[in-house]
C-alpha cells in the first residue's frame, strides 16, 4: 500500500535544503551564481505529470486548476503511480482492500491544498441513498460527485485479477484533504472537476488493470446527472 506523505514533512525537506545552501554559501565567500535556476525537482509540475504521470488527462489537468486554483503541483512521489496502486490492489488483502492512490499538493509558497485520491475494492452493493450533496452521474456503475469530492466505481473482469471473482468491483475517490471547510468557488462546476478528475484516474486505472471494456467506462467524463 502506498506511503502517505504529509505536507508538513515536505516542507521539512525544503527547510532543511535551504539552511544548508546559505551555510554553503557563507562557507565559500557568498560565491557562485546568485540568479541560478533552482532545481528541476524543485520547480512544479503540470497536472498532466501527476501521479506517474499516466493518471491525469488534459481534462482533469484543467479540473486541477478549477479545484486549487493553481495550474502547477508540486511533483509526485516515486510510490504515488497508476502501476503502483494497480498492484496494490492486486495484492492487497481483502480483509482491507483499501488504499492510497495519489497525493496531489499546490506548490511550496501558494495557499495549502491537498488533494486525496484514494482506491478500494467494493464487496457487496451500495445500500441506501447517497448523501444529499452527491450528484449521481451517468458513469460506471456509480459516479457520485460533490463540490469537495468525488467517486467513480466500476466493475473489472481481467486476467490480472484471476484469483478474485469473475467481476471485481473498484472505486476510485478523490476528496479535499485537511480540516473540513466550506467549498469556495462555483459548485456545479467544483463538482464537475472532482468528477473529471475521478474519472481520468479511473480509466488509468481499468486500462492498467487490463479491465474488459476498460470497466465500461467512457474515454472522457460524462457530467449529466442520472
Amino acid at each position: 500500500m502506498g506511503t502517505v506523505i504529509s505536507r508538513r514533512s515536505v516542507g521539512g525537506r525544503f527547510l532543511t535544503a535551504a539552511v544548508t545552501g546559505l551555510v554553503l554559501l557563507v562557507a565559500t565567500g557568498c560565491g557562485g551564481d546568485g540568479n541560478k535556476a533552482p532545481k528541476e525537482r524543485d520547480k512544479p509540475v503540470a497536472g498532466t505529470q501527476l501521479c506517474g504521470g499516466q493518471a491525469m488527462s488534459a481534462d482533469a489537468s484543467q479540473a486541477l486548476k478549477v479545484i486549487t486554483g493553481e495550474s502547477g503541483f508540486e511533483r509526485s512521489g516515486k510510490e504515488y503511480t497508476v502501476p503502483r496502486a494497480a498492484e496494490d490492489l492486486i495484492t492487497s488483502d481483502p480483509r482491507i482492500a483499501r488504499g492510497d492512490a495519489c497525493r496531489v499538493y499546490t506548490p511550496i509558497g501558494t495557499p495549502e491544498f491537498e488533494l486525496r485520491i484514494t482506491w478500494r475494492r467494493i464487496v457487496g452493493t451500495l445500500k441506501g441513498a447517497p448523501a444529499p450533496k452527491f450528484t449521481v452521474l451517468r458513469m460506471g456503475e456509480l459516479a457520485l460527485a460533490a463540490a469537495d469530492s468525488a467517486s467513480v466505481q466500476f466493475a473489472c473482469r481481467s486476467d490480472k485479477l484471476s484469483g478474485m471473482a469473475s467481476d471485481v468491483h473498484i472505486r476510485i475517490s478523490v476528496e479535499r484533504g485537511g480540516m473540513p471547510k466550506p467549498p469556495e468557488g462555483d459548485v456545479e462546476a467544483l463538482k464537475d472537476a472532482y468528477a473529471t478528475v475521478a474519472h481520468s484516474y479511473s480509466l488509468a486505472m481499468a486500462k492498467e488493470l487490463g479491465c474488459q471494456k476498460n470497466g465500461g467506462l467512457p474515454d472522457k467524463a460524462v457530467l449529466d446527472p442520472a
